[in-house]
């Protein structure tokens, strides 16, 4: 398999799909879609059977496939995939057939173009996870961010105008700096190689570049402070998060799903592949920083949704939490961190993804998300209240489910670390378990609600085709959580060679000032933030009691 070209096949099937949805009927576009999304799956699947694991070859790519595109500028299309990168495309081409089959029902209009949006959606996300020239990345990095625009733009709720523009230009300003910073690392590779452009855009041979002669310091903090924001902003990391409530809660539920279980993980998956092994020396001198930026989003994340009325915004508050994990594990550059922070990217995916899908369930039946106006399913809908305590117990890091193993290795990581970290992170899990528990009785537990009572034969319990949607993703929770070496041993090359690279480097001296100022900016941000919050509340009581006089 290694000379047949698999990786192309993979990546571009679903845009032969979305082809085929534009040509075909429109009452034919749920049935191609899926169609495509399903081969799609199938062909990554052989991938893994065709994968070479092991210590000797684990951490090589495979299936490279490589073919002069701008020859001018040394800018090739190039792919291939390691462990890491073969994870993350299964995860993808799995959730997109999963929400492509749990959009059947709520999408109503347009079909055919939201069944074209997402596929060229799953194009762009396996793009980048498989892209090893930068300028290649860069293309598919922005490819995603067009379909998703649409998604959110044409078929999300009543605010949905406000939140994908929102989205939008979080993106772009992270993006268009990262695509500074690629071509100033060109630049430099260029000028240190006699004017050659061969190599200038190949990942392999930048790492190779940097590993030996390495970049100059001022490249180094500059570059990968430029890709920090582009991939924080995806992740999202605290203080950039604020683009993705707005995001969930107006987007559909299938958009949600591919939101939190494959997008958010493209700003990890940068960090582990190109910032930490390209950068590696400023990685060492930023990443304090970025561990208490990712202790922050953990106790942010865990708190707001701690007192959200709203059940889809509670379960995206909670994504700002799990990833917080995510950038622990991979900032405190030890194996057990590192190895949790994969586990944990491919569980987020599976878990959050699944509590998406169920907010979707219940939504379609009430039309409403307030977690007050729930109550009492356990006794109507029997089904859906067993399998929203499944996935509920495996976002709070339940033994036995795969989000355990994934915070119990980030946690090991960050006690190697340091033990406050790692006490801090501990007390957060805490937290996590008071939300979602929290949640759980009030929407399942005690009387029927009057609101849901109301409903009448519409609240019925799940069809099979939302059983088929969760059925793969809870299987895959429990077999990870019981056979966690299934990724890690994929992964073990892939996380080697990464802390080989940025362990190898010591940080970059700063002026102290510089230092004050990077820790003082999240605090202000926090401060003014609340500032403005408690102004806004106070603002809205005021026009409420003013309205109540007049009347």
């Amino acid at each position: 398999m290694d000379t047949f070209p698999i990786l192309t096949i993979v990546t571009f099937l679903p845009l032969v799909g979305a082809v085929a949805v534009a040509i075909a009927p429109a009452r034919n576009a749920r049935a191609l879609a899926l169609t495509a999304a399903l081969a799609t799956w199938v062909a990554s699947l052989l991938l893994v059977i065709g994968f070479a694991g092991g210590p000797q070859r684990g951490g090589l790519f495979q299936f490279v496939i490589a073919a002069d595109w701008i020859p001018f500028f040394g800018i090739q299309y190039k792919m291939g995939v390691d462990g890491l990168s073969l994870i993350l495309v299964i995860l993808t081409t799995t959730l997109s057939w999963i929400s492509i089959l749990a959009s059947f029902r709520p999408i109503k209009e347009r079909i055919k173009e939201y069944m074209i949006s997402f596929l060229i959606l799953e194009v762009g996300m396996i793009g980048v996870f498989v892209a090893l020239d930068l300028f290649l990345f860069y293309i598919f990095w922005e490819i995603v961010l067009v379909p998703m625009y649409l998604i959110i733009g044409i078929w999300g709720g009543a605010n949905r105008i406000y939140a994908t523009i929102k989205f939008v230009l979080y993106t772009l300003v992270g993006s268009l700096l990262m695509l500074v910073a690629i071509l100033a690392t060109a630049f430099a590779f260029q000028a240190a190689h006699g004017g050659s452009w061969t190599g200038a855009f190949d990942f392999e041979q930048l790492r190779s570049f940097a590993a030996t002669s390495g970049f100059a310091d001022g490249l180094q903090l500059a570059a990968f402070l430029a890709f920090f924001l582009a991939f924080a902003i995806k992740v999202p990391m605290f203080p950039f998060h604020t683009w993705l409530p707005d995001a969930h809660v107006e987007a559909p539920t299938a958009g949600s799903v591919i939101l939190a279980g494959v997008m958010l993980k493209l700003g990890a998956y940068g960090f582990i592949r190109f910032a930490l092994p390209l950068f590696p020396a400023a990685a060492q001198t930023f990443g304090p920083a970025i561990i208490v930026l990712s202790l922050i989003a953990i106790i942010y994340g865990a708190i707001v949704a701690l007192v959200q009325p709203d059940l889809k915004k509670l379960v995206a508050y909670s994504s700002v939490s799990h990833m917080g994990f995510v950038t622990l594990g991979i900032f405190v550059f030890n194996q057990q961190g590192l190895d949790g922070a994969i586990l944990q990217i491919v569980n987020h995916g599976l878990i959050t993804g699944g509590l998406f899908l169920l907010v979707g369930v219940i939504y379609e039946r009430t039309h409403d998300r307030a977690i007050a106006k729930m109550g009492g399913l356990a006794g109507t809908t029997p089904v859906y209240a067993l399998t929203l305590g499944f996935f509920v117990f495996a976002s709070a890091g339940l033994p036995g489910l795969s989000g355990f193993v994934g915070e119990f290795l980030v946690l090991v990581g960050a006690f190697l670390y340091s033990p406050i970290v790692a006490a801090v992170a501990t007390f957060c899990m805490i937290l996590a378990a008071a939300y979602l528990l929290w949640m759980f009785q009030r929407v399942v537990f005690g009387e029927l609600s009057d609101f849901l009572g109301g409903l009448g034969h519409h609240l019925t319990d799940m069809t099979p085709t939302e059983v088929l949607t969760l059925a793969p993703l809870g299987a895959l929770i429990v077999i990870f959580g019981v056979f966690p070496g299934l990724i890690l041993d994929l992964v073990a090359g892939p996380v080697a060679n990464v802390l080989r690279d940025v362990t190898q480097a010591s940080p970059i001296a700063i002026a102290p000032e510089v230092a004050v100022v990077a820790i003082a900016l999240p605090i202000a941000y926090v401060v003014l933030r609340l500032i403005y919050v408690a102004y806004e509340d106070t603002r809205g009581g005021q026009a409420i009691e003013a309205g109540g006089g007049a009347r």
